[in-house]
């Protein structure tokens, strides 16, 4: 694996020491290290370690540096090949999130700090997969950046024990204790209150010595001078030490009697907490944030609430004193570092969550309306599973055609998209595409391919987006197919857009649906109220297409006709269709001598399945219910006029279709501009109906 780290600097600090050991871990274990900081001190040891390291600005807040940076960061992405960008820190969080879009790079970040800042500081929960150094900040993450749960990854911090090991201290009772603090001075670390707590500590122990270990950041100076100026009011200047940034840490915590940690706000972690126990020297710590994962109090560290001076004077003073307490707690810290702490666990842990994100894979699939089209994406979303077997697939439909997918064994969610009302106006279609962003998709396939669907793929800033470049702003999708045909069957048409995801179309392919077992049971009580409940030889004639494709209808007298026919053979007949075509129903029973089941109105899509289902054979114009007989492989004839057979046809198992090819047809008109509607009225009942018999008779 090729793995890339990117934060603010190298110098001294939990998360650069951090960065550093990981990095060597990784060199030692056959992966590439890739390190982007603005330098420090650590960066010769990261080098001399095997890793590369890329000095660079990513530590400045001016977007305007961090733009130029971007394009810079995407570009070692790129030379270097790197499989994982890792962020651990806000401002390279920003910076690697947008770099690593246009890559094949994955994105995922630490979450290091207690932040405070939501805007600022909410990229750290933009990847897939948030790792997180303890439960404290998995929560804070959880419930202040909305960060999923399930994506949550809780990692401890390590201690490198091949650096720490060759230094131990030895438990004594001293006259000279030194007892020490290490950190970067800011005041969320406390030093004033340890300071003052020295004070107390020193007049019992008037030779101990108070070890300051780090400095002060640039912009934390005023802090340092603040500290300083209490040590000279206090009168203990001749017994504090500032030791300032370090790299011999582990030499310096062997001749550390007692190591205090007096931080006043949640810390994620506590890293020097573990590094002192590494090295043998008991611990006070404060009750705050990640420090409660790692100490127990009285079995292996002391904790006191933060801010009190007094309980921190007491824990230190009960250390100072207490050889067999120290023993016993230093023990069993050493016991729970070897069990949770150290670098091949933590490091073992991190890669298996790289391992994890570079699995997974979030899609989108788009496909509005209407209900037939819904139903013709069932044999895409199948293929589309069986490539990617793992990932999360989600798709976006409207409320009318929610049903036809809820029940669908290839997909993990569904979005319901309201064009007609919730989502109607320009702002609520912005919050709709935002939903999506919060996805972190990979990979979004528009197949509505209208303007709305393409601008809703590209403000879901997904990595990849596919479609067909057309002129309805396809030149928003990152993958627009420019030479595509339009000539071919409905489902081979989609898969144009899959063979750019290597999803060839074959031949085999079928559509699905999955009604209930309540929608059988709903129609064997439709059937049993007209006596078909035990009727072995059913055909279904769907009435009519959609209101606005009327040129599509058979003409009323010819299904009556049909009716008695089929009648006439033993063959009973329920009639299909919607609201709309409840008096055509009636109409087509009043011409027939045969009185064929009226079901219009009675049944939803997938009721409607369930019913075809129980047909032998099933009539139907070009139309949703044409598709839906075509998944539920039942023998299907239809009829073709205003419409090309040849562009919307499904793959189906058995399927006649008639179509007398005049010389107007196909049209494509919602009225016959001829008025004799010869396309479909040359298609007689008696041609129909020998159709059927041998259906009838080969099933």
């Amino acid at each position: 694996m090729r793995i890339l780290q990117i934060l603010p600097e190298l110098n001294v600090g939990g998360v650069e020491t951090g960065t550093v050991d990981f990095a060597k871990y990784l060199v030692q274990h056959g992966h590439a290290s890739i390190v982007i900081s603005n330098g420090g001190l650590l960066v010769k040891r990261l080098v001399d370690e095997g890793s590369k390291h890329y000095q660079l600005p990513v530590h400045e807040k001016n977007p305007i540096r961090m733009f130029f940076m971007i394009k810079k960061l995407r570009q070692i992405i790129l030379d270097e090949k790197v499989d994982i960008v890792h962020a651990r820190s806000r401002i390279p969080g920003w910076i690697a999130y947008f770099a690593s879009k246009k890559t094949p790079a994955t994105f995922i970040t630490t979450c290091h700090g207690f932040y405070k800042n939501p805007w600022y500081s909410k990229i750290m929960g933009w990847s897939k997969l948030v790792i997180v150094p303890s439960r404290v900040i998995g929560r804070h993450m959880i419930d202040t950046y909305k960060v999923p749960a399930d994506n949550i990854r809780c990692i401890p911090r390590s201690v490198d024990q091949d650096r720490f090991s060759q230094f131990k201290h030895e438990i004594k009772i001293k006259t000279n204790p030194v007892i020490a603090v290490v950190g970067r001075l800011t005041p969320i670390k406390g030093h004033t209150f340890f300071i003052k707590a020295m004070s107390k500590v020193l007049r019992v122990y008037p030779y101990a010595k108070i070890w300051i270990i780090g400095d002060a950041p640039a912009n934390k100076q005023e802090y340092k001078n603040e500290v300083i100026l209490l040590i000279k009011r206090l009168g203990i200047g001749s017994q504090v030490e500032f030791l300032g940034n370090r790299q011999d840490v582990p030499e310096l915590l062997s001749q550390v009697d007692v190591l205090v940690v007096p931080s006043i706000t949640q810390e994620s972690f506590g890293r020097t907490i573990i590094e002192a126990q590494a090295v043998g020297v008991p611990v006070v710590a404060t009750e705050v944030g990640g420090v409660v994962d790692i100490i127990e109090h009285e079995r292996n560290g002391l904790m006191i609430p933060a801010k009190d001076i007094d309980a921190m004077v007491a824990a230190v003073n009960r250390l100072l004193k207490d050889r067999e307490l120290c023993e016993r707690m230093t023990a069993e810290a050493k016991k729970k570092i070897d069990q949770e702490y150290t670098l091949e666990k933590m490091a073992v842990r991190t890669l298996a969550v790289y391992d994890e994100i570079l699995g997974m894979k979030n899609i989108l699939v788009i496909k509005f309306s209407s209900m037939g089209d819904v139903v013709l994406i069932t044999a895409a979303l199948k293929s589309l599973r069986q490539k990617f077997p793992k990932a999360k697939i989600k798709c976006v439909v409207e409320k009318d055609c929610l049903e036809v997918l809820q029940s669908c064994p290839y997909i993990d969610d569904i979005i319901v998209y309201d064009k007609r009302l919730k989502h109607k106006k320009w702002w609520a279609f912005a919050q709709f595409a935002r939903r999506l962003r919060k996805m972190r998709l990979d990979i979004v396939l528009d197949f509505q391919n209208n303007h709305r669907s393409h601008w809703l793929a590209y403000l879901a800033d997904p990595k990849e987006s596919y479609g067909f470049l057309n002129q309805k702003n396809g030149k928003l999708l990152t993958h627009g197919l420019k030479a595509y045909r339009d000539d071919i069957p409905p489902v081979e048409h989609q898969f144009q857009i899959l063979k750019m995801l290597d999803i060839p179309y074959q031949d085999d392919l079928y559509l699905e649906l999955w009604p209930s077992k309540y929608n059988f049971e709903y129609v064997q009580e439709l059937l049993e109220a007209e006596w078909l409940g035990n009727c072995k030889t059913i055909v279904g004639i769907n009435l009519s297409a959609s209101e606005k494709w009327k040129t599509k209808n058979w003409p009323v007298k010819y299904m009556a006709v049909l009716c008695d026919l089929l009648s006439a053979k033993g063959i009973r007949v329920v009639l299909t269709g919607m609201d709309k075509d409840i008096e055509l129903g009636r109409e087509v029973g009043r011409l027939s001598l045969a009185k064929p089941a009226n079901f219009s109105g009675k049944t939803d899509m997938m009721q409607l399945a369930a019913l075809i289902s129980r047909c032998k054979v099933y009539v139907t114009p070009d139309s949703a219910p044409l598709h839906v007989a075509a998944a539920m492989n039942i023998p299907v004839v239809t009829y073709f006029g205003p419409t090309d057979d040849k562009r919307h046809l499904p793959p189906c198992r058995k399927l006649v279709v008639l179509n007398k090819h005049v010389k107007c047809s196909p049209c494509y008109s919602s009225a016959c501009l001829i008025k004799t509607h010869d396309c479909l009225e040359k298609i007689l009942p008696e041609e129909m109906a020998q159709v059927i018999f041998s259906l009838v008779e080969g099933v």
